[in-house]
C-alpha cells in the first residue's frame, strides 16, 4: 500500500521529535544567555529564575565596554585565532600531502607515530612545551599564544584522508607534462581541498578562540589577554557580575557564528566527502 504525499510516518515523526529536542537543548542555553545579559544584576540571582528581563538593560554591553579592554581582548583573539588558523591549514595541507602522495622510506611508520600524538592528552605536553616557549622568552606575547599551535596531528590526518579519496590521474596527467610534486599541489589538490580545508579551518577558529587554559599559562598582563581571559574578569573571588560576563560572552560569540556561516556550505561539504580511506 502506497503512502499518501506529504504524510509522515511514525518513524519519522519520532526522529523529527528526537531532532527538535537537540535542538532546543542547544538553542535554550544561547537564549538564556542573551537574556540574562539584558537583566541588572539583581534579576540575574532572581528566584525563581525569569527568562524575560523586566526591563532590558542595553546599558551592559556599554559598561561590559568600559570596565575592561574589550576591545584588545577582541584584537588578540581575532589576532591569534587567524594566525593559528592559517598556520596550521599551511603546515597540516603541506604535510598531509607528503604522507598521502610522495614515496619515501618509512613512510607509514612515521605517519602511526605521529598519530599517536594524538593519544597523549594536551595537558601532558602543556608542561614541556611551556617550559621551552619560556626558555626561548616568549611568554606573554604573540610568539607564545600562536606558534605552538601551527602543527596539528589531527588536522594532517584529516586532510590526508581527503587527499587519497582524489584520483591519481590528475596528478599523472600533470606530471606528463613536466610538472612536479609542488605543481601538483598548487594547481590539483589545493584546489580540489576547499570543503576539506573550510572544515579544518572552522574547526581551528572556534577551538582556540575559546581556548583559555594555554593563554592563562602563557599571559602575564592584562594586555596580552585574550577574550575568555577578560570574561573571566568579571568573575570576583566571591561573586560574579554574571549580567556583564553573560554580555561579554554574547559580544564574543559572533565572530563565531560568522565564521560558522561564511563556511557553512563548504563545512558541510566537507564532512560529507571527507572519507576514512587508509
Amino acid at each position: 500500500m502506497h503512502r499518501k504525499r506529504g504524510s509522515v510516518s511514525l518513524s519519522e515523526a519520532s526522529g523529527i521529535f528526537i531532532l527538535f529536542l537537540g535542538a532546543l537543548s542547544m538553542v535554550l542555553p544561547f537564549l538564556w544567555m542573551v537574556s540574562t545579559s539584558l537583566k541588572t544584576y539583581n534579576e540575574a540571582f532572581q528566584v525563581p529564575p525569569s527568562f524575560i528581563p523586566q526591563v532590558p538593560q542595553w546599558g551592559n554591553y556599554t559598561e561590559v565596554l568600559n570596565s575592561v579592554p574589550f576591545g584588545r581582548f577582541y584584537f588578540n583573539s581575532i589576532v591569534t585565532s587567524t594566525a593559528i588558523t592559517l598556520g596550521q591549514l599551511i603546515t597540516c595541507s603541506m604535510g598531509a600531502y607528503a604522507f598521502a602522495r610522495l614515496n619515501f622510506k618509512g613512510r607509514d611508520k612515521i605517519f602511526v607515530i605521529y598519530l599517536a600524538t594524538l593519544m597523549v592528552p594536551a595537558q601532558v605536553t602543556m608542561i614541556p612545551t611551556f617550559i621551552i616557549v619560556k626558555w626561548l622568552g616568549w611568554i606573554d606575547s604573540f610568539k607564545a599564544l600562536i606558534i605552538p599551535s601551527i602543527f596539528s596531528a589531527y588536522g594532517t590526518f584529516l586532510l590526508r584522508q581527503f587527499y587519497m579519496s582524489i584520483p591519481m590521474e590528475l596528478e599523472e596527467a600533470v606530471r606528463i607534462d613536466g610538472g612536479g610534486a609542488y605543481r601538483c599541489f598548487f594547481q590539483i589538490i589545493l584546489p580540489l581541498t576547499k570543503p576539506a580545508l573550510a572544515t579544518l579551518g572552522t574547526f581551528v577558529f572556534l577551538f582556540f578562540w575559546n581556548n583559555f587554559l594555554w593563554p592563562l599559562l602563557v599571559t602575564n598582563t592584562t594586555e596580552m589577554f585574550t577574550l575568555p581571559m577578560g570574561i573571566q574578569l568579571f568573575a570576583g573571588r566571591f561573586t560574579a557580575q554574571w549580567h556583564l560576563m553573560m554580555a561579554a560572552s554574547t559580544m564574543a560569540m559572533l565572530p563565531m557564528i560568522v565564521v560558522y556561516l561564511f563556511a557553512q556550505k563548504y563545512f558541510v561539504e566537507g564532512i560529507a566527502m571527507t572519507g576514512l580511506k587508509a
